[in-house]
């Protein structure tokens, strides 16, 4: 057997991102520098730069069911994440999917809204995530701006991170980790609860961003991790020492 049929199989569902620094490349690319073979399901077709993004096409609901149906043949992915879904149908057609299997582990990263400022998740779509997809998450990992879009809470510092880290685990019945990249002060910190054990991920924060891809990056690692059957916690303390390594 061929070196790469021995490597576990982690699943990406996001869109492609042109510059190669975010989306579906940043994910493929981070599979592959922690030894996992990456497949791909495409949500949208994106046209950006590092700085903005220029124009958004979305991938038809019955596309992207086509795609997870492929995938799910011979070698099954081990652990999933989800980036960019961009439309209600995609969010819809995820949920369908996953509902109706024994499903690996589900990574889900609620991509809303660019550093750019480009909307990525329709309202709609936010309305689906919160209602079916979120339900099925292994766990759930929003920067603040997409803490506070779920929660309603206000986050401005670690202790807000802490009390929303909480909020998602109540509401959504999965664990958390709120990152908090988008937070001013010397270090950056994510926060992660799992309904028993919470830990507090500090790193120096690098000057020169914001940084593009980080987020992708950061779910992409606990995924990997998760195909390798690391537990969660193992894998988000991971994800942690990957990006800020990667940004250093």
């Amino acid at each position: 057997m061929s070196r790469a049929k021995l490597k576990p199989v982690a699943l990406t569902i996001a869109g492609s991102d042109s510059s190669g620094g975010a989306g579906l490349q940043a994910d493929l690319s981070t599979f592959s520098a922690l030894g996992v073979h990456g497949a791909s399901v495409v949500t949208a077709i994106t046209a950006q730069t590092p700085k903005k993004v220029l124009n958004i096409e979305p991938v038809k609901p019955i596309a992207v069911s086509k795609q997870l149906e492929a995938v799910f043949v011979g070698r099954k992915p081990r652990a999933v994440k989800t980036g960019m879904l961009l439309t209600a149908g995609v969010v819809e057609c995820v949920a369908e999917f996953f509902s109706e299997m024994k499903r690996p582990p589900l990574v889900v990263d609620p991509v809303m809204v660019s550093t750019s400022g480009a909307e990525l998740l329709r309202p709609g779509a936010i309305r689906v995530l919160k209602k079916r997809l979120l339900l099925l998450a292994t766990v759930v990992t929003p920067n603040v701006s997409e803490a506070e879009l779920l929660t309603g809470l206000s986050i401005r510092e670690p202790e807000d991170m802490r009390t929303a880290a909480r909020k998602l685990f109540d509401q959504f019945g999965c664990p958390s980790v709120v990152t908090g990249g988008h937070l001013t002060g010397r270090e950056v910190v994510e926060v992660f609860y799992d309904g028993r054990e919470e830990l507090l991920l500090a790193a120096p924060r690098v000057k020169g961003g914001p940084w593009h891809g980080t987020g992708c990056r950061f779910t992409a690692v606990i995924a990997a991790e998760l195909s390798k059957g690391k537990k969660l916690a193992q894998a988000v303390v991971k994800a942690k020492e990957y990006v800020a390594s990667w940004i250093d």
